[in-house]
């Protein structure tokens, strides 16, 4: 579970990391993506579909910023939910997904 989101950094566990980090219920990957948010395309992806998610959770940092619509519709396409947001609220959002025992992974862009 994420238990904060601040200027620091992302806090999971004990462990804070302080750039952008991919998450399954079961990993966290540091670094995953060398990007800026409107150029992430599918393949970017990947190492996440992997684990076969449910939903993807992309934090965008401190504002919300729309992804490129053909990432959404490549995620539809998948049958994988996708959702985009700001970092904080992505956060919560994992958590209750992962609490409820979805299979959910994330993007968080601090």
């Amino acid at each position: 579970m994420i238990r904060s989101v601040d200027a620091d950094g992302i806090r999971i566990g004990e462990n804070v990391y302080d750039r952008t980090i991919a998450l399954t219920v079961d990993t966290v990957l540091e670094d995953p993506i060398g990007k800026a948010v409107g150029e992430l395309s599918e393949e970017d992806f990947a190492e996440l579909l992997d684990a076969s998610p449910e939903v993807i959770v992309l934090g965008t940092g401190t504002t919300n910023i729309f992804p490129p619509r053909e990432l959404v519709f490549a995620m539809a396409r998948r049958g994988v939910g996708f959702e985009a947001m700001d970092t904080a609220a992505a956060a919560r959002t994992y958590n209750v997904l992962a609490g409820e025992g979805r299979q959910v992974a994330a993007i968080l862009y601090l």
